[in-house]
């Protein structure tokens, strides 16, 4: 009776907190103050592996143990919710070694209901060391330690909640203060990595039949994908969005599936972007743990979701009325005052990655004589087809604005003179051999083309260069490409 009075007080003092690691503690400091035991273990259920693991333990050399349910004496305690004893492991088959001086083992499950939390796991260097009383003490015990862990928990379950909610509510506050798409994707990967504690994210918008890494944050290592680009048909991407519905993944190491991003990861979250019922992308958190996410975070993280795809929407939407400010209206393409701010953009480029650029002035010729044969309406028509014909015939990182009547302007990233030829060549002979509907007679262009650095290292002096090769095209008899003059080199190049 002494002995179960004892146990009872000790038992509260399990129950006296809420805090995980303090319950444990306490655990093993009662089972081996009370029951005599050096070498005590807990091991915890993770339900999604359907294996125990080392959670805490003490007298025992580092162990990084995992054992599934149903073997060794451990799992066969949680498999069978009942104590599993074994006076001498050199004769029990189950044994699973783990201590060398282990000569007798006791496991205990942890459960509330019928539902297993753990194993209580206690040793002895001595065989046959635990009697029947001291087991059924140790049964006794374990329901008071079941229910402190599953305080401890339900506990930090409602502090977790608690700190989501707040993490949300923070996301919510700083996606509204965000209009341009860029910084705002990459804040969101930044918030969310912080505030969830995830090794990488992701961020992929649809763009025609791919899904474009648009933002990224964290320790993973990004595959050599081309641009960032996955395919909608690889990595179940196109399944994934068409079902708008959360995808776990706990253990991936190893596939090696086409359009995987991170090569390291060992679990992820796929979580779809909708807004207002449009899927935009997929929001992608990734781990180096396998089983790291579990259904319980899936309500949080969605809502996290929702919030960046409307943020993301909001921002698309700003994006595109920004653009229109930088569209020609008759050609669609882009104008003049987006040649100004981009020409600053390439030239800075060229200067940090020596990577070069070149700049092509194209004119239609006798564009008037034209407009007078054959009308204006279908002068404005050849606008359009030329400016439609250098579009589809350039690289998408190539930059095309009309910069008045006739004339257009071309910027050509990481290009050296001889490529700019090659390009300007390519697109004077296309335009010449075009059917334009209504002109009965062939409509043709000069090209002038200058590069930095040959030609300058400022916007005035490549313009000024391409300008002159434009003017020495039309000089030369029309319907031609010229590089620029060899006058206009070499006082400005570096």
């Amino acid at each position: 009776m002494q002995k179960i009075a004892l146990l009872y007080d000790a038992s509260q003092a399990v129950l006296s907190t809420f805090d995980l690691d303090e319950v444990l503690r306490q655990i093993l400091s009662i089972a081996q103050d009370f029951f005599h035991v050096q070498n005590v273990a807990i091991l915890l259920l993770e339900k999604e592996s359907q294996e125990l693991v080392v959670r805490s333990q003490v007298g025992w050399q580092e162990c990084n143990l995992r054992v599934p349910v149903g073997k060794g004496l451990t799992g066969t305690a949680a498999a069978q919710k009942r104590p599993i004893y074994s006076p001498d492991i050199s004769r029990d088959p189950r044994y699973i070694p783990s201590q060398r001086q282990t000569r007798s083992e006791v496991a205990v499950p942890l459960m509330v209901r019928n539902e297993v939390l753990g194993v209580l796991d206690c040793q002895s260097d001595t065989v046959d060391h635990f009697d029947p009383e001291t087991i059924d003490m140790l049964t006794l015990f374990s329901t008071q330690a079941s229910m402190a862990l599953q305080n401890a928990h339900l506990y930090s379950l409602e502090r977790r909640r608690a700190q989501q909610l707040q993490a949300i509510n923070s996301i919510a506050q700083q996606m509204t203060v965000v209009l341009e798409l860029n910084e705002l994707l990459h804040k969101v990967c930044v918030l969310i990595r912080e505030a969830f504690s995830v090794d990488h994210v992701s961020v992929l918008l649809k763009e025609e039949n791919h899904l474009v890494l648009r933002a990224h944050e964290g320790k993973l290592t990004l595959n050599n994908t081309e641009e960032g680009h996955a395919a909608l048909e690889e990595g179940g991407w196109k399944r994934l969005l068409s079902q708008d519905r959360t995808l776990i993944e706990s253990e991936i190491a190893g596939r090696g599936e086409a359009g995987e991003l991170f090569g390291e990861a060992r679990s992820r979250m796929r979580i779809p972007l909708v807004s207002f019922g449009l899927t935009l992308g997929i929001l992608q958190l990734d781990s180096l743990r396998p089983h790291a996410f579990q259904p319980a975070d899936e309500q949080t993280l969605e809502s996290v979701a929702d919030i960046c795809a409307t943020a993301i929407q909001n921002a698309q939407h700003v994006e595109r009325v920004r653009q229109l400010a930088y569209i020609d209206g008759l050609t669609g393409i882009f104008n003049r005052r987006f040649f100004e701010l981009r020409i600053i953009e390439e030239i800075e480029r060229a200067k940090r990655f020596g990577a070069g650029m070149a700049m092509m002035m194209v004119d239609i010729d006798q564009f008037k004589r034209l407009n007078d044969e054959f009308g204006h309406l279908l002068g404005d028509e050849v606008l359009r087809q030329v400016a439609s014909i250098f579009s589809q015939n350039l690289r998408k990182i190539d930059v095309v604005c009309r910069c008045g009547g006739e004339e257009f302007v071309i910027l050509l990233s990481q290009t050296n003179a001889e490529h700019a030829l090659q390009v300007a060549e390519k697109l004077r002979r296309i335009v010449e051999t075009w059917q334009f509907s209504g002109v009965a007679r062939p409509v043709t262009i000069s090209v002038g083309v200058s590069t930095y650095p040959e030609y300058g290292n400022t916007r005035d002096e490549l313009m000024k260069a391409a300008d002159a090769a434009m003017y020495a095209a039309k000089q030369a008899g029309r319907n031609r490409v010229c590089l620029a003059p060899v006058q206009q080199m070499g006082a400005s190049a570096p």
